[in-house]
C-alpha cells in the first residue's frame, strides 16, 4: 500500500502478447527519471492486447487515475521521451527533464526509440 498523497503510476500490459519486458523497460525508465517523485510504478498483467499507462497525482483517490497512454486509443506504444513528459506533466509539473525537454523543442523525430 502506498501513501495516497504520493504520486504513482501503473502499467497494464497484455500477458498473451508477451509485453512484460516492454512494460518493465518503461517502468525502469520512469523509476530512474522520477525516483524522488513517484512512490511506485506498478506492473499489472492483463489480456486482450491491453497496454495502458495510468497515473495518480498526489492526493488522487483510486478512482481518479489519469490515463497517460492507451494503446487502443493512441495507437501502438509511446516513445519513452513522450511518456516521460506525460508522467512529468501529471505528477511533477515543475520537474525539468533535461534532454527530453530539448527533444520536445526539436520535434518528435529527435526522440529515442523504444525496444522491439
Amino acid at each position: 500500500m502506498t501513501d495516497a498523497m504520493t504520486p504513482r503510476v501503473r502499467i497494464t500490459y497484455c500477458t498473451q502478447c508477451r509485453w512484460l519486458l516492454r512494460a518493465a523497460w518503461y517502468a525502469q525508465e520512469l523509476l530512474t527519471t522520477f525516483h524522488r517523485e513517484l512512490a511506485e510504478v506498478a506492473l499489472r498483467p492483463g489480456t486482450g492486447g491491453v497496454f495502458v499507462v495510468e497515473a495518480w497525482p498526489a492526493g488522487a483517490s483510486d478512482d481518479e487515475a489519469v490515463v497517460l497512454w492507451d494503446r487502443a486509443a493512441d495507437g501502438g506504444f509511446p516513445d519513452v521521451v513522450d511518456l516521460k513528459r506525460r508522467v512529468r506533466d501529471a505528477v511533477a509539473p515543475d520537474k525539468p527533464l533535461g534532454h527530453a525537454d530539448r527533444v520536445a523543442e526539436q520535434g518528435p523525430e529527435a526522440g529515442t526509440a523504444s525496444p522491439s
